[in-house]
């Protein structure tokens, strides 16, 4: 079977990481609860910026997120080497702009990863993902952003949101933690 993975908030807990590197260089404390509730991709509002602000703040430590030690969601590494080890193929395909895919190739294959050539897509916007997905003829695809499931789901493939306080008003299949995609394969008889 062929199961595509996002990265950013699916595979890797991107915006919480920011979260903290915002507070740390802001230096102003945000009560986590608060960016547990977040409705919004974009975490800006929690330290008062505008939109503008929160761009220019996001631009600025673009490298330090991407780059430094942001965390796996538990268990994700180990599931995806799991579907490997069984026979199936994984794809990423991540909208980080296309200056930022082979270094982004490159950490999430030393952060554990398993990435074989040909099979990672990067440098699209959101909404393009589908042609992509389309195109490799996916059977699983796991994303967390709204943007991106509304325009899968005239697509014949099983898609799962990676659960977070931003889509929780989407009615598609939820995953919340990597720990459960066996087990969600063995439900469907797909393992």
């Amino acid at each position: 079977m062929k199961f595509g993975f996002d990265i950013d908030d699916t595979l890797i807990n991107l915006r919480e990481h920011a979260f903290n590197l915002y507070q740390k260089k802001l230096n102003k404390s945000v009560e986590h609860e608060k960016f547990l509730a977040l409705k919004s991709v974009p975490i800006h509002e929690l330290f008062g910026m505008t939109t503008e602000e929160g761009g220019r703040m996001w631009n600025s430590l673009r490298e330090e997120i991407y780059y430094t030690d942001c965390p796996p969601f538990p268990h994700a590494v180990e599931a995806l080497q799991e579907l490997i080890r069984q026979g199936h193929e994984v794809y990423y395909i991540t909208a980080r702009a296309p200056e930022y895919c082979e270094r982004t190739k490159q950490w999430i294959a030393e952060a554990g990863f398993p990435v074989e050539e040909g099979r990672f897509y990067c440098g699209m916007g959101d909404t393009e993902k589908v042609h992509i997905i389309r195109k490799l003829g996916l059977d699983y695809y796991f994303d967390d952003k709204p943007a991106v499931l509304d325009t899968l789901m005239e697509l014949p493939l099983k898609v799962y949101v990676r659960d977070n306080s931003y889509n929780r008003h989407l009615d598609i299949p939820r995953i919340t933690t990597w720990s459960e995609l066996l087990e969600i394969l063995r439900e469907a008889g797909d393992r």
